[in-house]
């Protein structure tokens, strides 16, 4: 739950911006979008299981740079 309190001097649209970036950062549409509709527990599974190996796929990138010579050497 996202609650602004407006400080003394602050204005309406700083109030309101402060509080469109927090709505956004805590992903409220998201989870909102996601409780629309049912979605079954095998297909959670599978989207939870997609969004793992993406992680891990991510943290497997080659570490080996081009501009190295030895690589060119071989």
């Amino acid at each position: 739950m996202v609650v602004m309190i407006k400080k003394r001097g602050e204005t309406k649209d700083s109030l309101f911006r402060k509080f469109t970036r927090s709505f956004i950062e805590e992903d409220i549409v998201k989870e909102v979008r996601d409780k629309m509709f049912y979605k079954k527990p095998s297909l959670m599974r599978k989207i939870k299981e997609k969004e793992r190996l993406q992680k891990r796929g991510k943290r497997r990138l080659p570490t080996r740079s081009f501009s190295n010579r030895n690589f060119f050497n071989r």
